[in-house]
């Protein structure tokens, strides 16, 4: 009988941000945003183990006073996902799930989803999730990372940029007619070596030219997996985030 691998949930949380100053410990109807997204991620079905990542003690010091797991690191690790190898360094496990610190809303649905990308296949060295764009404003929201993908659901290309051009088509707000367009939603799962292979990998030039961390991957010549999700989130990196956020926690309460 097959031995379930170790599945871990690490939840990167950077004290400093430059549009949001301490934005993991915003306060979100009586509760700070990484307590939300601890809740969040524990109702998880697949995750055996959760913590947080975090460059801060008073981060930790929150984490541990709700009953959450908290590990430091470096507080010069750039990324997300660099950050999570840091901390799977000091916790084992054989799959690596990073969620991201500022997704309060985030669907346990997801987190499954993207694990099982890895559960049902082997070779699978990483996943991520991807649901279509409907709205013309997401397509054209630099802000939005978009996906293509091959024909076995491998990541071809993340963009903040439009991707795929629709050269027929003029009006840019018309593409949604003729072509299906993917949103990328910033969930990663990984196999313990090659999260840490992929965090010694140089950052490349599409990386730093996009500011996508993913990429490296891609740039390096492996393959991401990706999942398509009906399912959505809202990050928040700015104070109108946090209010569209507190609008919704209030009208499901």
């Amino acid at each position: 009988m097959a031995v379930k691998p170790v599945v871990i949930g690490v939840i990167p949380s950077r004290y400093a941000s430059q549009r949001l100053p301490a934005k993991p410990l915003v306060d979100l109807l009586g509760k700070t945003m990484i307590q939300r997204v601890y809740e969040q991620v524990k109702k998880s079905s697949l995750l055996d183990r959760i913590l947080v990542a975090t460059d801060d003690e008073r981060i930790a010091n929150v984490v541990r006073g709700f009953g959450g797991e908290a590990v430091l690191t470096s507080p010069v690790i750039k990324s997300g996902s660099d950050r999570v190898a840091a901390a799977a360094d000091q916790v084992g496990g054989d799959i690596i799930v990073n969620v991201q610190g500022d997704e309060p809303l985030i669907d346990p649905h997801m987190i499954d989803h993207a694990v099982q990308l890895l559960l049902n296949d082997p070779s699978v060295l990483m996943g991520t999730l991807a649901k279509q764009i409907h709205l013309a404003e997401e397509l054209l929201n630099p802000g939005v990372v978009k996906v293509i993908l091959d024909r076995n659901m491998n990541a071809l290309y993340f963009s903040r940029a439009v991707i795929p051009f629709v050269r027929d088509q003029k009006d840019v707000s018309r593409w949604l007619e003729s072509h299906t367009f993917f949103k990328h939603i910033g969930l990663y799962v990984y196999r313990r070596e090659f999260l840490a292979a992929y965090s010694h990998l140089p950052e490349g030039v599409l990386e730093r030219a996009e500011n996508l961390e993913q990429l490296r991957v891609l740039e390096n010549g492996y393959r991401i997996k990706v999942g398509i999700t009906e399912y959505d989130s809202i990050p928040i990196d700015t104070k109108d985030d946090v209010a569209r956020v507190l609008a919704l926690l209030q009208s499901n309460t």
